[in-house]
């Protein structure tokens, strides 16, 4: 197939840092190419600079055998490059056609609307996408704003399409509809860069995949020469992804129970709403649910960071409903939050200081009116070794280590009390297999010494694989539990939907 894009020896440096070095790959036109790598291995980077928002400093890109230089997002889109980014680029109070129109190009001050709207039921018509072009985009699911999102580009007929995790938000039947429009596509001749650290979906889309590793392009497989286990060797190297087994059966008693919770946002519309549920010693919970139906009021209320309206949380027999954050983390419930690095670290401060946010009043680490320098250091050392942290040097900001290790801080200093109960909200959102594998490691090990687990995630294999129960939760209530070992994909996708109860 002609060759739409190449990249040649590319390389992009930072003040200290490397992240990108000698990356060379070629798209084809009419493939879906996929992107694999660890985390810091340069993929954002990569995109960064096909997409125009960096320049490198060094190597080409040839766009139809032509060379090209971008110098602004502008430039990349005017040559028919486009990206659906993980976060989504919309005013949430206008409608879907307001924001179609406002992303298309050379719209005159006096547009034929009624001419641009029939262009764009048209493409929204030939993928079979269900989509009302009035509708605010704040009332729509998440599913439905990526694809306002991929239709933005496809009115500005781009050519080459960048999805950055695009299944991340949604349930197996929408990830399943994603990929037929994607064949469609690829059959009209559009080529498309797939980045996702879900093994499956790389199986049964990637026509090529480029694996990159520490910023540098490792090999370009074609489909029919790898295998699930052939991409993780090739993408940890030399790294060994850590090992576990399930912990023995759950007992009977009960740690946690939540009874008719209500919590409302700041809008005032209800983020729980009537919402049970029981958890068990030993048990990893899973909860299942499409983005924005509660997951995120869930986690905060069980850990004192948002108010509860009704109902009642207890832990152990205690009522902790209206507990603060330390109160809760006394209680014994830790977490690992959503963002990890706007509210699960204190990025400017150092690795030694995280790790003790949560006790730094223990006495062990005090020397009388003092904290201990000593003390917290020794403590940052067991933890380093303990959670398998790759540090930086000693006494820089915690923000400019990888994602994956910033996770394995918090996990450290949230396990560091022998928690009973761990609300992990999206725990291995963004991270590549070894540091996923460990995260599962953890919460199983914890399982086995009697920790109970509320695995919040969007991503069914991840609940599939490590969970003891499923819980799905639909607009803010409990639709039902189901068993993984004999629950289908599709059956947790419907309950994800509100379709059906159980």
């Amino acid at each position: 197939m002609p060759k739409l894009l190449q990249l040649q020896h590319i390389r992009k440096t930072f003040p200290g840092v490397v992240a990108l070095d000698d990356v060379s790959f070629s798209i084809a036109e009419g493939e879906i190419h996929t992107l694999l790598g660890e985390n810091g291995a340069g993929k954002s980077t990569l995109m960064n600079v096909l997409t125009g928002f960096y320049a490198p400093d060094s190597g080409s890109l040839l766009l139809d055998g032509q060379p090209v230089r971008f110098s602004s997002p502008r430039d990349s889109l005017a040559l028919g490059i486009g990206m659906v980014h993980q976060h989504f680029m919309l005013v949430a109070a206008h409608s879907v056609l307001e924001n179609i129109l406002v992303a298309l190009q050379g719209v005159p001050l006096f547009f034929p609307r009624r001419q641009l709207r029939s262009r764009i039921e048209q493409t929204i018509a030939e993928f079979g996408i269900e989509l009302e072009l009035d509708t605010p985009v704040w009332q729509l699911s998440i599913g439905a704003q990526q694809w306002i999102e991929l239709i933005k580009l496809l009115m500005r007929d781009c050519r080459l399409l960048i999805l950055d995790e695009p299944t991340a938000v949604l349930t197996p039947q929408e990830a399943d509809k994603l990929f037929q429009v994607l064949q469609r596509l690829k059959q009209q001749g559009k080529s498309i860069i797939f980045i996702s650290h879900k093994m499956r979906e790389v199986m049964e889309i990637s026509d090529r995949v480029t694996i990159l590793k520490k910023g540098s392009s490792v090999t370009t497989l074609e489909a029919g020469e790898f295998n699930q286990n052939k991409l993780a060797t090739l993408m940890i190297g030399g790294d060994r992804i850590p090992e576990w087994q399930k912990s023995l059966p759950f007992s009977d008693e009960l740690v946690l129970e939540i009874e008719n919770l209500a919590v409302r946002n700041d809008r005032g519309l209800a983020d729980l709403d009537n919402f049970n549920l029981q958890l068990k010693k030993g048990e990893i919970l899973g909860i299942a649910g499409i983005a924005g139906n509660g997951q995120k009021a869930l986690a905060e209320a069980l850990t004192g960071l948002t108010k509860v309206e009704s109902g009642r949380v207890l832990a152990n027999g205690e009522d902790i409903t209206r507990s603060c954050a330390r109160s809760s983390y006394i209680a014994g419930i830790a977490h690992i939050p959503e963002d990890r690095k706007a509210i699960g670290i204190a990025p400017d401060l150092s690795l030694d200081e995280n790790l003790i946010l949560k006790n730094f009043r223990a006495k062990r680490f005090r020397h009388g009116v003092f904290q201990s320098r000593s003390a917290i250091r020794n403590n940052a050392i067991e933890k380093v070794d303990q959670f398998a942290i790759k540090a930086g040097p000693q006494g820089s900001p915690v923000r400019l280590l990888s994602g994956g290790n910033i996770q394995k801080v918090i996990i450290a200093r949230e396990l560091s009390e022998q928690p009973t109960v761990l609300v992990a909200l999206y725990p291995t959102r963004g991270l590549d297999i070894g540091s996923a594998e460990y995260v599962h490691k953890v919460i199983a090990e914890g399982a086995g010494n009697g920790m109970s687990t509320i695995l919040i995630s969007e991503d069914l294999d991840e609940l599939y694989k490590i969970c003891d129960r499923i819980a799905v939760i639909f607009r803010g209530r409990l639709i039902g539990y189901a068993d993984p070992t004999s629950s289908s994909r599709e059956e947790i996708g419907l309950m994800m939907s509100g379709e059906v109860s159980a």
